[in-house]
This record gives C-alpha cells, sequence and structure tokens, in this order.
C-alpha cells in the first residue's frame, strides 16, 4: 500500500505541476507531511520525543507558509486517544505544543526586535484578508478571458501597492498597522453589500472544492483531464475515508480538512494553495479506497 502511493505521488498532476516552478509549496509539503507523519507516530509508540520534533516542524511549514498557524490546535489531537491514560496523552499534546512554541520563538523575538510588535510571523495577513475578500475579488469572479483577467491584475496590484505606500507613510513599516488598516478597509466595502459578500464566500468555497483548475489560466483539455483524475480520485479518498479502521485518524484528517479548507476561505483562495494541504488526504486515501474498491472485484471474479 505505501510502495503504491508513493508511485502515485509520484506521478500525481498537482505535485508535478508545483515542481516545476520556483514557489514555497514543495517544502511546505515536505515540512507538513513530517510533522503529520511524527505526530501520528508519537501517539502510536508513544513519544513525547517525537512530539516535539512533529509541532517543530509545524512551526517550520508556518514560517515557510503562514497559513498552517491554523493546524496549531490539532496538536490537541493526542488528548483525544483514549488507548492511554489522561496523564500521558496530555504530556503529548504538550510537547508538540512545546514544539511549536520553540520553532516560532527564534522569529518572533526577531520581528519584535525589527517590529516592536508582537507577531508570530510577519504573515501580511490584512493584505491577504483583503486581495481575497475586497471590491476586486469580487470583480475577480466576473472575468471572462485572460486578456481582462491581465488588465484586472495590473490594476488590483496597483491599486494594492498604492495602498500600501500610503499606510506606510503614516505608519512606516508596521505590519500590525498595515494588517489593521486592510482588514477595516474590507469590512468597510463588504459592509454595504452584506448578500454580495455571502455569495462571495459560497463561490471561494467552490474554487477551492472543485475538481479542476480555473478554466481562466488553463486549457480546455487540461481543465478536462485534470478534472477527471481528481474527481476520480476524490470520489475513491472518500470511499478509503468511510473504510477506514482507524476511526481516530479518520476523524482527525476530516478536520484537518475542514480547518485547512476554512482559513483560505476567509483569507484568499487560490487553487494552487490547495495541493500541499488537501492532495496528500487524497492519495492516502484514494490509493487505499482503490484498493477497497478494486481488490475487493478482482478477489470475486477469482472466486
Amino acid at each position: 500500500m505505501a510502495l503504491a502511493t508513493g508511485t502515485a505521488a509520484a506521478l500525481h498532476p498537482g505535485f508535478v505541476v508545483l515542481s516545476m516552478d520556483v514557489q514555497s509549496e514543495p517544502l511546505f509539503l515536505v515540512l507538513l507531511l513530517g510533522s503529520g507523519f511524527l505526530l501520528l507516530t508519537a501517539v502510536d509508540r508513544p513519544s513525547s520525543n517525537l512530539a516535539l520534533l512533529s509541532g517543530g516542524l509545524l512551526a517550520l511549514a508556518a514560517l515557510t507558509r503562514p497559513s498552517a498557524l491554523a493546524l496549531a490546535p490539532l496538536a490537541s489531537a493526542p488528548l483525544f486517544d483514549r488507548r492511554y491514560p489522561l496523564r500521558a496523552r496530555a504530556h503529548l499534546a504538550a510537547a508538540a505544543a512545546l514544539g511549536i512554541v520553540l520553532g516560532l520563538t527564534p522569529w518572533t523575538i526577531r520581528n519584535a526586535v525589527v517590529y516592536r510588535e508582537l507577531l508570530l510571523v510577519n504573515d501580511a495577513r490584512g493584505s491577504a484578508f483583503y486581495q481575497g475578500n475586497s471590491d476586486w475579488m469580487v470583480r475577480f469572479f466576473s472575468l471572462k478571458s485572460p486578456a481582462e483577467y491581465a488588465a484586472w491584475s495590473q490594476a488590483m496590484f496597483a491599486d494594492l501597492q498604492r495602498q500600501t505606500l500610503a499606510v506606510e507613510r503614516v505608519s512606516g513599516d508596521s505590519p500590525a498597522a498595515k494588517n489593521r488598516y486592510f482588514v477595516a478597509k474590507t469590512l468597510q466595502e463588504r459592509r454595504g453589500e452584506p448578500g454580495a459578500w455571502a455569495r462571495l464566500l459560497l463561490r471561494k468555497s467552490w474554487e477551492w472544492v472543485r475538481p479542476y483548475p480555473n478554466p481562466l489560466f488553463w486549457p480546455g483539455w487540461v481543465v478536462w483531464t485534470t478534472g477527471v483524475v481528481y474527481g476520480a480520485l476524490t470520489v475513491l479518498a472518500v470511499i478509503g475515508l468511510a473504510r477506514a479502521p482507524r476511526r481516530g485518524v479518520r476523524l482527525f484528517l476530516l478536520a484537518y480538512l475542514v480547518v485547512t479548507m476554512g482559513s483560505h476561505v476567509l483569507l484568499i483562495v487560490v487553487w494552487r494553495y490547495r495541493v500541499p494541504y488537501w492532495d496528500p488526504v487524497l492519495l492516502l486515501f484514494g490509493v487505499f479506497g482503490a484498493f477497497v474498491t478494486l481488490g475487493g472485484a478482482w478477489k470475486r471474479q477469482l472466486a
């Protein structure tokens, strides 16, 4: 099963595309998977050292892509494993939390020295919130052609730069001031159209879960081929999750999928961002789902 999953991962279109560009996702994927593997292993053994390393890798993942901070509460997962006494479970969860703190502390201290502000990571979350929920994003979903997207992108980033420079003239290079400004600006724009914001969140949710990339940026054959591959993989992953023998792991991963989707829908959704978060789960349980489905049919034919 592990060999089949590794082979599927090596051939997986999403991972191949990520490896073709210089982005943070490949490094982030390694750190995130390492953290999850060590946490699962730490609970199975159990081992507080592995839990500590798991938290440290999650902190490094958050320094690579700050959205991983939303996963910090999942470090408490060992508390819910009833195979061990509560004291042992608490020790594992505390070790994982300590690993996160130790991993983030040096960068937090650096931010305090440089900016005189308490920042776990300098993540520009206010700017991301504005880009994902402002009037600019509402307009994005009405674009019909690459030419329209090019014009929209140029105008949007020019406006973002203009507003950023205006804040810097008043508050200097303060990440907290920029975050406060862009959050307030977004809320001001959306307050005038609460219904539009609800529709925007629904559209962003679909952008995250849909099994194909944006047709605005890709040829039709790529969209259709990717849709078929991801559609089949998603169906098999659902079967695999439903048939998974370890109920605790299944519940943990369902919580993981909800948290990662929710944190991005609230901020900004880019289909590429989903790949390192969701695709490992789809592959792991999709291969298992294929084995359960096709393997059972093959056995019945032999019988």
